[in-house]
């Protein structure tokens, strides 16, 4: 409705300013503001002006201006609608006409196309109740695994399943819904059990994580579940075996029944005699509790079959890729553990001046890869074996390592397909993707006793694999003690000859390495560094050991001989060992040899920190090596630090300097006012990095002693107030053995 009927010669006296003219024309026509900005289309503007000057129409004052002055005649009062209300009108309707009669048009001759059929990728399937009721399986065994080792023990259980009149299936938690479990009582005779490695600070699995999650959240019934755990840890760490524990005590909480008590494996041991020696009862307790019998029948039960195809296209060959085949040639983010992203070394240099070993420092660029890391985060590193290894153990089998094979999973409801990435060559699956330099499992060894043509070399094998002391001992001498690889095996006894298909398929997968990042990603956003020690000796049998990754990445140079810069596959591991939030905060890093990498990061970080004016609280380091002129690592770097005031307190143990070996404990004791004073009043971080096995168990000590002498605390008081830092988040351990 027009609201203001004013005639056309007054209309006329100020259409010089064309902001009153929208407004009347909007006001005129009854059009809103959003329907007059379609109006103001390109191709309208020869018929109106419509740009205000003013600020928006909707704040505007209409103001009804009236002619002054004596000579002006009253006129007559305006149509409702004028000529150019029903021109517009008229354009607007016979512009909607045209638009909706050329789209039919155009959806018309969609049909001429060629339309494509979508491709339905089929869901994986995440109930194992029902995957179990599918397949006729009554035992499930869950893993939580970080470095594979657990996921392998999975795979020996299930395996073993028939042998004891079960039928069983391994399972990764993270693929399947776990709220399912209480549900496994629908199954007659069912079993769950749970390999589960601890992580960290007690911590579980990546792949445990969600169903950790589960395990505290819920309080769901198992009645009429059946279960048992086997745990690996290291009793090196605090938190030894916390996951197993955790996992055995909670599903009994929740009313399960355990069938077997608790096995805990001890890494800084024997995990495979410890795991042995476990399954070895638990099986016959599960013979009883569900009333089968063994079979008895010891023979060798191959879980995949060999293909060698015979048309063979080169581009759907894996050539060391980890998930997504030609990843290393089309490189897509994110990048993680199934899609490393292909690092240029950048710097390769030697940190030692002198002495027998090797200790480096590596530089990865990882420009454009959208790879952020902090510094205490852990590089994962994925090596390639030994090249002569690889060449000797195709020549004592007599194979064509360059034959192109699929080993594929006889069980087809698996949802692992294959033993690694295939098709590939026997040549890249021994390079890439399995470990041949550490000394062989027990179930390797007995799945091998078939192929000896010697009695002896048979008996010696499977004896080896057996529980019984002897055999334990044995194992342990001659596998274990002397670093046997399965080259070495395969030397020592001349009778043994297997199939390299069986071979490849027993031997486990070749792992990532981590490394405490040695640089801060606020200062080197676009390069991660490690610090290494070369890992080579001497072992009883006069072979030489060498580690697979450092003895890999100490022979990266930085430009190859061919002119193509050297790379390593790698990804970026998120850590708990964290600087504190507030930079005022002391901080107190004990770190001798290679510990010291983190640390590094954390000085560059405070330094940066500091440079960008903010309160920096003391900053101490406590390092040990063997000799100043030998091991000092770093040195240069810390004596930057300590003369820009970024480095407060330099502490260096040299242990092999004087008659008496000085450790970084011995420092510590020295520095125990001034340490309790931090600690205890100052509200310092204590980070300690490095030797799990005796090192990090010694310092803590130290700090239990500086906590009873200066603090007047007790004993049982100290290894209170040490734990209740661990709590706190002030004590933190990034540790190996």
């Amino acid at each position: 409705m027009c609201i203001n009927h004013e005639p056309r010669e007054r209309r006329s006296a100020w259409s010089h300013n064309n902001d009153v003219e929208e407004i009347r024309l909007r006001y005129c026509t009854g059009y809103s503001q959003e329907q007059f900005e379609v109006l103001s289309l390109p191709w309208l503007q020869p018929v109106l002006t419509c740009q205000t000057a003013s600020g928006p129409i909707e704040d505007m004052e209409v103001e009804h201006v009236a002619p002054e002055g004596p000579d002006v005649a009253p006129v007559e009062e305006e149509p409702l609608f004028t000529n150019l209300d029903i021109f517009l009108f008229s354009l607007i309707v016979g512009l909607l006409i045209y638009w909706f009669l050329s789209r039919k048009k155009t959806e018309e001759t969609i049909p001429e196309f060629k339309r494509l059929t979508p491709v339905v990728t089929p869901q994986r399937e995440t109930s194992f109740i029902e995957k179990m009721k599918k397949t006729n399986r009554n035992m499930v065994v869950f893993y939580g695994s970080q470095t594979g080792t657990a996921e392998e023990f999975c795979g020996r259980l299930s395996k073993d399943a028939q042998r004891y009149g079960m039928r069983g299936m391994s399972a990764d938690p993270e693929e399947y819904d776990m709220s399912e479990l209480p549900r496994l009582a629908e199954i007659d005779n069912s079993l769950a059990v749970f390999c589960m490695a601890t992580y960290g600070e007690g911590d579980p699995t990546d792949n445990a994580q969600d169903f950790y999650d589960w395990m505290q959240e819920n309080d769901e019934d198992l009645k009429g579940v059946n279960f048992a755990v086997f745990g690996l840890g290291n009793k090196t760490y605090e938190h030894f075996n916390a996951m197993g524990k955790y996992t055995d005590k909670r599903l009994e909480e929740l009313g399960g029944k355990r069938i077997y008590d608790l096995g805990m494996g001890d890494d800084d041991g024997n995990l495979e005699e410890d795991f042995v020696s476990w399954k070895e009862q638990f099986w016959p307790a599960v013979c009883e509790h569900f009333g089968v019998e063994a079979t008895g029948d010891d023979t060798s039960i191959r879980q995949y079959e060999l293909v060698v195809p015979t048309d063979i296209n080169m581009n759907k060959v894996y050539t060391g890729e980890m998930g997504r085949l030609k990843s290393f040639e089309t490189q897509k983010p994110p990048f993680d553990a199934k899609n490393p992203y292909l690092a240029t070394v950048a710097v390769n240099r030697q940190l030692n001046q002198s002495g027998d070993r090797h200790l480096m420092h590596l530089e990865l660029d990882i420009s454009g890869s959208k790879i952020r890391y902090d510094s205490g985060d852990h590089v994962a590193v994925y090596p390639v074996n030994d090249v002569s290894i690889v060449n000797r153990i195709g020549q004592i089998l007599d194979a064509d390592l360059d034959t192109v094979i699929s080993l594929n999973n006889l069980d087809e409801e698996s949802n692992k397909k294959h033993p690694f990435p295939c098709p590939t060559t026997y040549r890249t699956a021994l390079t890439h993707y399995l470990d041949i330099t550490n000394p062989p499992r027990t179930n390797v060894l007995f799945e091998l006793a078939q192929y000896a043509t010697d009695p002896k070399d048979q008996d010696t094998l499977r004896k080896m694999a057996s529980a019984s002391p002897e055999g334990k001992g044995l194992y342990q001498s001659w596998v274990l003690d002397a670093q046997r690889n399965i080259l070495a095996v395969l030397e020592d006894m001349p009778s043994l000859h297997p199939t390299i298909d069986h071979l490849c398929e027993l031997l486990p997968r070749l792992q990532a390495r981590y490394y405490s990042i040695a640089s801060s990603g606020k200062v080197y956003p676009t390069m991660v560094s490690i610090c290494a020690v070369v890992v080579e000796f001497q072992t009883s049998t006069g072979r030489t050991f060498k580690g697979v990754a450092t003895n890999w990445l100490k022979n990266k140079v930085v430009v190859t001989d061919n002119g193509h810069k050297a790379t390593v596959p790698m990804y970026v591991r998120k850590s708990q060992f964290r600087l504190p939030f507030k930079a005022s905060n002391p901080v107190v890093m004990i770190g001798p040899g290679t510990g010291i990498a983190p640390f590094m990061g954390f000085l560059q970080e405070r330094g940066w920190m500091k440079e960008q004016g903010k309160d920096v609280g003391e900053t101490i380091l406590y390092f040990g090596c063997r000799r100043r002129n030998e091991d000092f690592l770093y040195q240069q770097e810390l004596e930057e630090f300590q003369k820009a005031g970024v480095l407060t307190q330099l502490n260096v143990a040299f242990s092999r300097d004087q008659e008496g070996k000085v450790y970084v404990q011995h420092l510590l004791k020295k520095n125990k006012e001034h340490l309790w004073k931090l600690i205890h009043t100052d509200n310092a971080h204590l980070y300690i990095c490095g030797d799990a096995r005796n090192m990090a168990r010694d310092v803590q000590n130290t700090f239990y002693d500086i906590a009873e002498e200066v603090g007047g605390l007790t004993h049982t008081q100290a290894v209170a107030y040490i734990k209740k830092l661990m709590t706190k988040g002030r004590y933190s351990l990034d540790v190996w053995s």
